[in-house]
């Protein structure tokens, strides 16, 4: 039963930083397409960014391009997810997952995790 785990969010003022990580709870996601996903209250779950495991290409949905960035941690073993510039409308709760077909809109491999509450208040 694959499952990912989030971890690093919180309450962070607007135009502030968060940095969240992806851990893959008995393997390395070194092999895997790893898309960072965010579910805001009352609205759909977002595709948001995502990174190949072939070239570790990198992928970003409008909302948060510019502001995210998304990449391997292989000291760490984690895909990592570095919000800047943080908006109240970034207020979601961040979940990770491998992607069944390389792509946010592809479908994923497992089932969601508990996800990470990011909350951009002042």
């Amino acid at each position: 039963h694959v499952q990912l785990v989030e971890s690093g969010g919180g309450l962070v003022q607007p135009g502030g930083s968060l940095r969240l990580s992806c851990a893959g709870s008995e393997f390395t996601l070194d092999y895997y397409p790893i898309g960072w996903f965010r579910q805001a209250p009352g609205k759909e779950r977002e595709g948001i960014a995502s990174i190949s495991n072939i070239d570790d290409k990198t992928y970003y949905g409008d909302s948060v391009k510019g502001r995210f960035t998304i990449s391997r941690n292989h000291a760490n073993l984690t895909v990592d997810l570095e919000m800047d510039s943080l908006k109240p409308e970034d207020t979601a709760v961040y979940y990770c997952a491998i992607l069944s077909r390389g792509r946010l809109d592809g479908g994923i491999f497992g089932s969601w995790g508990q996800g990470t509450q990011v909350i951009v208040s002042s």
